[in-house]
């Protein structure tokens, strides 16, 4: 794929309306899956399944039966026919269990009341109204929540948390946000962002906010705004994973030469010659990630992939790349963009092809899982 240039996103046309700005779970039934592109003998797959038993898998980015459209208000009419297809948080949490998932990223979505489909992507529809996209998080958080308290999840507070909340039986579930816009530029509402049990907070999404632009609007010199630089001392302070995903490169250094803690990009891919794509980094600035001790999301978006198997490629590009301490899994999850990994049953199939194309287990337990809980660690530490 060409250079993508400013306002140009993830793919043109309507066919991003209909394959799913929101991913391709738009509709109550399942969609048809995505080709694995791969064989397993029953002895390779049984294999995968033996290692999630043994060892965490956690996905460090995803919505899990898209929580984020329940009770959203002043929705454009495009958003509101995604939320009238419906939300499915129990379907989602049953694949977790039935996949051997053992604890994933529900993240609200900021800036989903102001968002909507075009012919080129996803862009805000309209403004936030005074005190809208503050009232939309406390909703999103309060739904989350209530998976919790339904029974359906377990929240994970601490990464420590991870071995009780595996014998607990239900998947774990890390509380996030994608787009700081619910801070309205306040370093003074990070405290109770944490004290919602918030642990990580991607900084953008899709329209620029008190802190910056998002990458898929604008060029890579967009700058991190004072406001900004204060939210991320503020997140250094109150231990919460900063979460660069969808941020401009210039605006990314400076938040990594502010950040005492590692970072992440929870999910994304690096550039190439052939695959320049606005939502993915440069190999640079994944390694300066690296270099600082973070960790970054391999993303099975279909962009230049088509199958599972095109997934597993990406995953071991990025570990060549910076390092396999420095990769684990972001997958996006019922949010993604023509995912070809786009249902949590195929984990250990996923696990299994990984295992048999030759990684070792040392390194499939930190890609699956230990990286994110080590920088989450790190970061969480006074």
């Amino acid at each position: 794929m060409g250079k993508m240039t400013r306002r140009v996103l993830l793919a043109g046309g309507t066919a991003v309306i209909a394959a799913g700005a929101y991913g391709a779970y738009t509709w109550r039934k399942r969609p048809d899956a995505a080709p694995l592109g791969f064989d397993l003998t029953d002895e390779e797959q049984a294999r995968g399944t033996a290692f999630l038993k043994a060892n965490p898998a956690i996905d460090a980015h995803a919505h899990p039966g898209r929580t984020f459209l329940r009770d959203a208000s002043g929705l454009s009419p495009m958003m509101k026919a995604y939320a009238a297809k419906g939300i499915f948080e129990r379907r989602t949490v049953n694949d977790m269990i039935e996949g051997g998932l053992a604890a994933a990223s529900f993240a609200a979505v900021s800036d989903i009341n102001v968002l909507s489909p075009t012919k080129t992507g996803i862009a805000e529809s309209r403004p936030f109204k005074p005190g809208e996209a503050w009232a939309s998080y406390k909703t999103q958080i309060a739904n989350l929540k209530k998976l919790a308290s339904d029974g359906l999840v377990t929240p994970i507070n601490k990464p420590g948390d991870i071995d009780a909340v595996r014998a607990s039986g239900k998947p774990g579930a890390i509380w996030t946000v994608e787009g700081a816009d619910f801070l309205e530029g306040s370093s003074d509402r990070v405290a109770e962002a944490k004290a919602d049990g918030v642990q990580s907070i991607t900084l953008m999404h899709y329209r620029a906010n008190e802190i910056s632009e998002p990458m898929t609007e604008s060029e890579d010199d967009s700058a991190l705004s004072p406001a900004g630089e204060a939210i991320v001392r503020e997140m250094n302070r109150h231990g919460m994973l900063i979460d660069l995903a969808h941020m401009p490169e210039n605006a990314a250094r400076r938040a990594l030469e502010l950040s005492d803690k590692p970072v992440m990009f929870s999910h994304t891919h690096i550039k190439t010659p052939k695959l320049d794509h606005a939502r993915f980094i440069s190999a640079d600035l994944a390694r300066e990630v690296a270099a600082s001790g973070g960790v970054i999301g391999a993303w099975p978006s279909g962009i230049g992939i088509s199958d599972l198997a095109g997934y597993a490629d990406r995953i071991f590009t990025l570990i060549e790349a910076v390092g396999v301490d420095h990769v684990c899994m972001g997958t996006d999850m019922d949010g993604n963009y023509k995912p070809v990994f786009d249902d949590y049953r195929r984990l250990p199939e996923l696990t299994g092809l990984l295992l048999k194309r030759g990684m070792g287990e040392t390194e499939a337990a930190k890609f699956l899982g230990g990286n994110l809980l080590r920088v989450w660690g790190q970061s969480a530490a006074n």
